[in-house]
């Protein structure tokens, strides 16, 4: 299928630049539906405090801010796995060395699709969206997408939550005071292709939602799952990690981390999930 290829923003090419020019080793953050790369920039910056250079590229067309996003959310519309991919593949190649990817649902996915390509030094998948070949769609999951799948007109929309919507999809495991504050701080609309295309995964051979598990360079790679996870169950997280771990040349671990929701990467226990990303990507690249 052919993409539309977007350009990378200034901002982007800096971080680059700036990578390149450390010498350090690059780790690339990729974020999820619903998010901007603001959503990592704690995560950035506990990274390189421990000696990483942090990429945290947007996807195609995102807004600089939440407060952009939420004044136009339709730029949001129309984008699909596969150009957000190919997005992310471009600026991955301009690094000097190959570096270790973290990403949250949508972009769980996204980093286990760019790793299956031999783009990952080590890769982190957390609360990662299913795809092709990831059977269990539990009944909360499909509560959570409902705001978009109810409705087939959403595919070619930008969607965007409703505090309601939020707490049960992404802050159910949080007080509600902390839920209220990382909506107002964190959500903006998401297009609506991506879910489609997870939902149909498994009925399109063809689909771009997919992730080559097999793959000789595919690297080392860490499955985390929050148990609370309505968005993304446990039972999918499983199922990710025993398609992922078929991978013969390369080590994949699975961590559980029962009492965390799907919002485990932007709310107040975030350092937790970082610190076990920390440790694992430390294993293999300095």
């Amino acid at each position: 299928m052919a993409h539309t290829m977007f350009e990378p923003t200034v901002s982007e090419l800096e971080e680059v630049e700036r990578a390149n020019a450390s010498g350090k080793q690059p780790v690339v953050f990729v974020h999820g539906l619903w998010l901007l790369d603001s959503s990592w920039d704690r995560w950035a910056a506990f990274f390189e405090e421990n000696g990483y250079a942090a990429v945290t590229p947007g996807w195609p067309e995102d807004p600089a801010t939440v407060e952009e996003a939420h004044q136009n959310p339709d730029v949001f519309a129309g984008k699909g796995v596969g150009d957000i991919a190919a997005y992310q593949q471009q600026i991955i190649e301009r690094l000097h060395r190959k570096p270790a990817l973290v990403g949250h649902s949508f972009g769980g996915l996204l980093v286990m699709i760019l790793a299956g390509r031999g783009l990952s030094a080590a890769t982190v998948a957390i609360d990662a969206a299913g795809g092709r070949g990831v059977l269990p769609l539990p009944v909360s999951a499909l509560k959570s997408a409902s705001p978009v799948l109810s409705n087939p007109a959403n595919r070619h929309k930008a969607v965007a939550l409703t505090y309601e919507q939020f707490r049960y999809g992404f802050a159910n495991a949080v007080p509600e005071e902390e839920a209220h504050r990382i909506y107002e701080t964190y959500h903006v609309a998401g297009s609506g292709v991506p879910l489609f295309q997870a939902a149909f995964s498994n009925i399109n051979p063809g689909t771009e939602a997919k992730a080559e598990n097999k793959n000789h360079d595919r690297g080392p790679m860490l499955v985390v799952s929050g148990g609370l996870d309505h968005q993304v169950p446990d039972a999918t997280s499983k199922a990710i990690y025993n398609r992922q771990k078929k991978n013969q040349h390369h080590v994949t671990e699975y961590s559980l981390i029962d009492d965390r929701g799907h919002s485990l990467t932007i709310d107040d226990g975030w350092q937790e999930v970082a610190q076990l990303s920390l440790d694992f990507i430390s294993r293999f690249v300095k």
